[in-house]
């Protein structure tokens, strides 16, 4: 049987072999959710959590600071930290980049056909009005200069979001942070998990193929064919995962704990958590500040009893968990020192922070935002080591064999 991560204490046990990367409980060789190994480049150097911090903290810095220049100072930080500390040769960055243009493509057009009458006429288009059923807008008619550009940058966010996510994928082991979640958050945090490692996992499985493919032509590109000979693979490895994911879960009886005297108090305890967060929304709303104060305070506070009294009535234990370093430390301070200076400049009403079209003028930076921008550039001043393990100039399709199934481990 396959190993699979439902339980920390499953890990593999075996050793490497010369010429062969090792798979056992000292492997750093990165996972997807199903357990199975992931073409290497390097050896993650930085824990699972630290990404999260980092990421976390990106995705808050583009909202607080949605101009395009700052915007493109994120994206270019995830570029750089994909490509000096990318655990896998997938692409999920790329493609995630790619999926967010399309998707802000389809955005600018949507609001530039329905969006009239605040700036500067750039051409004019036929007009349809659509059925009230349907709305009831005008698509066409004029477009404007101030209504494109808006809906550009409000796009390209959406482009940098989608690229914090892709660098997360690229450089975090997904195998450690299923590990790494509290384990009250096991079920949940597996399902996740599973979400999370589908866009690398699935262009694993394409690059695969498409090696195969080559491998079986002798190199000649035939592209007659070439779609379906593709994509049937990636479906049934995909196919394939899911049925050893579901097999691996069902012999472990994953989900079958019975609830105990822990479980059922923690979640009284987290029912009264929820009730005293919306008692504290609603004393806001109406301008208690006092009683928000202390129900906002009591809501944390049974949350948090909640969840440890859950992680401690549940069975399962990690098999030597890694500990965080002080290169992670690092990282999450300086992290942390920059989202508290975007944060300051929000406090501070920094006009450079968010930029719109009107009126029409050039986006401009500052000084403190910036800095707090470029510190999520700091952790590719920390490469990931090459790993020693691999031959990484062996081909994917090679190691992984004919059959375009990433190796498993025994």
């Amino acid at each position: 049987m396959t190993s699979e991560p439902m339980d920390d204490r499953s890990a593999g046990h075996g050793t490497a072999s010369p010429g062969k990367p090792s798979t056992g409980p000292h492997s750093t060789r990165p996972q997807d959710a199903c357990g199975i190994l992931l073409p290497l480049t390097s050896v993650p150097r930085l824990h699972a959590v630290t990404w999260l911090a980092w990421a976390l903290a990106a995705m808050v810095i583009v909202q607080l600071a949605p101009s395009p220049l700052y915007l493109t100072l994120i994206l270019a930080s995830s570029a750089l930290v994909t490509a000096a500390h990318r655990v896998s040769s997938t692409g999920a960055f790329r493609l995630l980049v790619g999926a967010g243009i399309v998707m802000a493509l389809i955005r600018v057009v949507l609001t530039a056909l329905t969006t009239h009458g605040v700036g500067t006429v750039l051409f004019t288009l036929p007009e349809v009005t659509l059925p009230r059923i349907m709305g009831g807008f005008t698509l066409g008619g004029t477009i404007e200069t101030e209504v494109l550009l808006q809906s550009l940058v409000e796009g390209y966010a959406i482009v940098v979001l989608l690229g914090v996510f892709g660098a997360f994928n690229s450089v975090v082991s997904h195998h450690e942070l299923l590990g790494s979640a509290p384990r009250a958050f096991h079920e949940a945090g597996l399902v996740v998990t599973i979400a999370a490692a589908f866009v690398p996992s699935t262009v694993t499985s394409w690059q695969t193929a498409r090696e195969a493919d080559r491998a079986r032509t002798g190199g000649i590109v035939r592209r007659r064919g070439r779609l379906a000979r593709t994509v049937i693979p990636v479906l049934e490895t995909g196919m394939e995962r899911s049925l050893r994911l579901a097999d691996s879960m069902d012999s472990r009886g994953f989900a079958r704990h019975p609830p105990g005297p822990a479980d059922s108090a923690s979640a009284w305890g987290a029912l009264l958590a929820l009730l005293a967060l919306a008692g504290a929304f609603v004393a806001l709303v109406g301008r208690r500040s006092g009683m928000a104060t202390v129900l906002a305070t009591a809501g944390l506070l049974l949350l948090v009893g909640s969840v440890v009294l859950a992680s401690r009535a549940s069975p399962r234990e990690r098999y030597r968990p890694r500990s965080l370093t002080l290169d992670d430390a690092f990282i999450m301070v300086t992290t942390g020192v920059g989202l508290a200076l975007v944060a300051g400049s929000v406090v501070a009403d920094e006009a450079t922070l968010r930029w719109s079209a009107y009126p029409l003028e050039a986006p401009g930076l500052a000084v403190v935002p910036t800095l707090g921008v470029l510190a999520l550039a700091v952790p590719a001043l920390l490469p990931t080591r090459p790993d020693p393990a691999e031959d990484i100039s062996t081909p994917a399709a090679a190691r992984s064999g004919p059959a375009a199934m990433p190796p498993v481990p025994s």
